[in-house]
């Protein structure tokens, strides 16, 4: 069955295979699992990874610090935070787990998450309660359910003892949108903290960070904004950013955060310093434009695959999906959904 992809032009001007070092025999579709790298940002990575084993001690001891500024101060200008708000991190997991490190929690409290939440994340949740004689709550959210379900959900389960709700920008398993923005509002006003786990945001869809209002907040740039894997961002809210501390603990910490998320150990920190390359490749493309082509291919995908293996495509609520919805077996009406 041919499928028609309505939204991309014949003469496709964002279609540059010859940008990308992907084998020619495989169809890559799982970009937000690990994404391949463009070849100028490669290249930035390479030329510093060369000027580093030309001199480790002299780019070590006197250029990195500042060069990870630079890349950290364009991770935050491309995020909408304040340029003291984002550090740099590997990924989303580690942010996950140093805020959740750092989170004071104390006998009875709670934390909440939903059963969307990657593992790891939960499992991280898992360690701060019970270090803390703490308790973690699972809200249960049905894949199709709307903005409003998806908040009713999450606010069923908190109570006077919830400290802390740890919920996605977009679900890694079934790749469903929160309204992240409306749930911030919700918890706010209930006086509870929120930690948004955007590991596939930042690329994907616009973020804008001091809009949204979140206390912690951690994506992956290594996902669809296409920088070398092992880079991600992290951020506090101006009130939290003193007590918040990196995993492992870093040789600039008693600057404070963000500065503190820097040089932890040593590690090849290449891909940092070329996402900067990674956010103009995009910003020179445009990336409204580059966001529609993905959305309409990833809808035109979920339709061919949708009548192949002969399932439905309603119950899926527009907009609330980040790309491609996974299959949802609880329809009580036993049709089966993606």
């Amino acid at each position: 069955m041919a499928e028609t992809i309505s939204h991309i032009p014949a003469e496709d001007p964002l279609y540059l295979p010859e940008q990308w070092v992907l084998d020619r025999e495989v169809t890559y579709l799982n970009h937000g699992a690990f994404g391949s790298v463009p070849r100028p940002v490669l290249a930035e990575r390479r030329r510093w990874q060369d000027r580093i084993d030309a001199n480790p001690m002299g780019v070590y001891r006197r250029v990195m610090d500042a060069a990870i500024d630079d890349s950290r101060l364009a991770a935050a200008r491309f995020l909408g935070a304040d340029d003291d708000g984002v550090g740099l991190c590997l990924n989303a997991t580690t942010g996950v787990a140093a805020v959740l490190g750092s989170f004071p929690l104390a006998q009875g409290d709670r934390i909440l998450t939903t059963d969307h939440s990657y593992g790891t994340v939960l499992w991280a949740a898992q360690v701060a309660a019970q270090r803390a004689g703490a308790a973690v709550d699972v809200a249960h959210v049905p894949l199709a359910a709307d903005e409003e379900e998806t908040v009713s959900a999450i606010l069923a389960k908190v109570d006077i003892r919830t400290r802390l709700v740890v919920v996605d920008h977009i679900s890694s398993a079934t790749a469903k949108l929160f309204p992240v923005a409306r749930i911030v509002r919700e918890l706010h006003a209930r006086g509870v903290k929120v930690l948004i786990d955007a590991a596939h945001a930042p690329g994907a869809v616009d973020v804008n960070l001091e809009a949204l209002g979140a206390d912690y907040w951690t994506g992956n740039l290594h996902k669809w904004a296409c920088a070398p894997r092992g880079t991600a961002a992290i951020y506090a809210a101006p009130d939290l950013r003193d007590g918040l501390e990196s995993v492992p603990i870093s040789w600039r910490r008693p600057e404070g955060f963000p500065h503190s998320f820097s040089k932890i150990a040593t590690a090849d920190v290449t891909g940092w310093l070329a996402a900067p390359a990674a956010l103009k490749f995009f910003e020179d493309l445009g990336w409204e434009a580059v966001r529609a082509r993905n959305n309409a291919l990833a809808e035109a995908g979920q339709r061919l695959v949708a009548a192949e293996i002969g399932v439905s495509l309603e119950g899926m609520p527009d907009g609330m999906s980040g790309s491609v919805p996974a299959s949802d077996a609880s329809d009580p009406h036993g049709q089966p959904q993606i």
